[in-house]
């Protein structure tokens, strides 16, 4: 008798446990090619690579028939739960039901989808899907394209391009730059120049600890250049500051126009500001990711820049 060898789990291929079950159920290599729709002996070359695996003869002949050794008898039952679990599973791919999903769906966006279009997203869905769950948290952009391939992260926003073979994209808002100040901040009080812009302090937002952004490369194609006094990184904690000082700061309006604060337009000539929506190529044709795609550009469509 064999001694009982722990299995490498490594070493598992469920192509194999799918010839087990056939084998088990027809009770003969011949019938278990047939069901399988492959030959004999590609049925033999795989039971003998489990009885490798597993250390057991797994099936005796006996007469015209296989009978399964106990070893066999004992991991049927979780074999065909295992394999009835990847079976529906990959149906749930092809068939997605939005009513009776319970799926969950990870963002990484830092302020537009979090401030604009999540709250609008999440809404939309209470009646369409009321079991579907959205979480949205923040990914370095170096772990991006590897957190999207291992299926921890379906959807990462944001206002720059990302250039990536394994990665889609779409568009899915415009806006633009205003510039945000306290209310009765005294030296707007005949609006906002060139010439105050220059000279006020600003608040920069910026994931960069250094180096100029898009704003510094316009102004100094006009040969000027800004007073930063202030870098964050997050636009959504600037505003507590701008309420509290006479620093200005540039945030895009979606976001500004959500604050008891003064917005003036930008002095100077900006392109707009382009959002995108990435995903792993992986998930392009999975049902349910197409779904939320077309969600999120429904609540897109309905985002109005200033």
């Amino acid at each position: 008798m064999r001694s009982a060898l722990p299995v490498n789990l490594n070493r598992i291929d469920l192509n194999l446990f799918a010839v087990f079950d056939a084998i088990y159920t027809a009770g003969s290599l011949t019938k278990a090619a047939d069901v399988l729709c492959i030959t004999q002996p590609a049925v033999s070359n795989s039971l003998s690579r489990l009885r490798d695996m597993l250390n057991d003869p797994l099936f005796v002949r006996t007469g015209h028939s296989m009978t399964p050794t106990p070893v066999a008898q004992n991991i049927i039952v979780p074999a065909r739960e295992a394999l009835k679990l990847l079976r529906t599973s990959v149906q749930e791919s092809h068939v997605f039901n939005p009513l009776t999903s319970e799926k969950a769906f990870n963002f990484a966006s830092r302020d537009l989808l979090e401030v604009s279009i999540m709250p609008r997203l999440m809404a939309q869905l209470q009646d369409v899907a009321p079991g579907i769950s959205l979480t949205n948290y923040d990914v370095s952009r170096a772990n991006i394209v590897s957190a999207m391939a291992s299926g921890s992260l379906d959807f990462f926003a944001d206002a720059s391009t990302f250039a990536d073979p394994h990665l889609c994209k779409q568009k899915i808002a415009d806006d633009n730059l205003v510039v945000l100040a306290r209310k009765n901040h005294p030296a707007l009080a005949d609006g906002l120049s060139l010439e105050t812009f220059l000279k006020l302090g600003h608040i920069n937002v910026s994931q960069r600890k250094t180096g100029p952004g898009p704003i510094d490369v316009a102004l100094d194609k006009l040969g000027k250049r800004r007073r930063i006094v202030m870098r964050g990184q997050h636009f959504l904690t600037v505003p507590s500051t701008v309420v509290k000082t006479d620093l200005i700061t540039c945030m895009p309006y979606h976001l500004a126009k959500h604050y008891d604060l003064a917005i003036y337009d930008m002095p100077f000539e900006l392109p707009p500001i382009e959002y995108f929506l990435y995903w792993h190529v992986s998930a392009d044709h999975d049902q349910a990711h197409i779904w939320m795609r077309e969600q999120i550009m429904d609540v897109a469509r309905a985002y109005q820049p200033h």
